[in-house]
């Protein structure tokens, strides 16, 4: 055990947080990133992440970040991972926290207010491996994407990531874009229906060039209960040829 003279040591390193914001457009799964301006990783697309305040908690930071890097605010942060590899970062020893969130995307608009960031944009997750992100974002992204992939099991997430009002095609769309898989129609639809989850609206799609859909919302009581308890969504799929994140 080291002497008290020797604690000075272990108050070098520096912390920093990264927000993983997952949203949903249609048909794709999206992420936010940031451009830097900035050393090190000046012009490479990153997470929204910046370094903790001596005087502020991790929490507070990351909305603070979030907002400032990324002009978004009142988002839900989950904490999901620490990561600590010694040479993760050019200047030094920097121990990072990474927060999670999903998104409708149609509720926000990104904008950068500051200094490190001069660019804010959704890129289809699909897409992350050819951008040649900063630090060790792609990671943190897979670990935060391979969470998500988890969760949908278990929990119902499209209230936070598809509009008030959506058919069971764009629901199964969600569903599809998060688990990399192809689902089976009826098969979706019946667990899906079974569940009691959703709220038929008796309304159908208007102007669109197919045929119109009905429309559904959650049972916001239902859908509290099923976050608290969860449940077990399994159904026949058939597995895509090509998943991007999984390499």
């Amino acid at each position: 055990m080291s002497s008290v003279k020797n604690f000075d040591t272990y108050f070098k390193s520096a912390f920093t947080v990264d927000n993983v914001i997952f949203g949903f457009d249609e048909s794709d799964l999206k992420i936010l990133l940031i451009k830097r301006q900035e050393e090190p990783y000046e012009n490479h697309w990153a997470l929204p992440g910046y370094f903790v305040l001596p005087d502020e908690d991790l929490n507070t930071a990351a909305r603070r970040v979030l907002k400032q890097l990324a002009g978004l605010d009142n988002v839900y942060l989950e904490q999901v991972k620490s990561f600590g590899s010694v040479d993760r970062h050019p200047f030094g020893r920097v121990i990072t926290v990474a927060y999670f969130s999903l998104v409708k995307i149609a509720d926000f608009n990104p904008r950068p207010d500051n200094d490190v960031a001069n660019e804010v944009r959704w890129f289809s997750v699909a897409d992350i491996s050819h951008l040649d992100l900063a630090f060790d974002h792609e990671e943190m992204i897979l670990e935060c994407f391979a969470k998500l992939k988890r969760q949908v099991r278990v929990q119902p997430v499209g209230f936070e990531l598809l509009p008030p009002r959506f058919t069971l095609t764009e629901l199964q769309h969600l569903y599809e874009a998060i688990l990399e898989t192809d689902l089976d129609k009826r098969n979706f639809r019946k667990k899906i229906l079974s569940m009691n989850l959703l709220i038929d609206l008796d309304e159908i799609q208007e102007g669109v060039a197919h045929r119109p859909a009905k429309l559904y919302r959650f049972d916001l009581q239902k859908y509290k209960e099923f976050l608290q308890e969860g449940f077990s969504f399994e159904v026949k799929e058939s597995k895509r040829k090509e998943k991007p994140l999984s390499n």
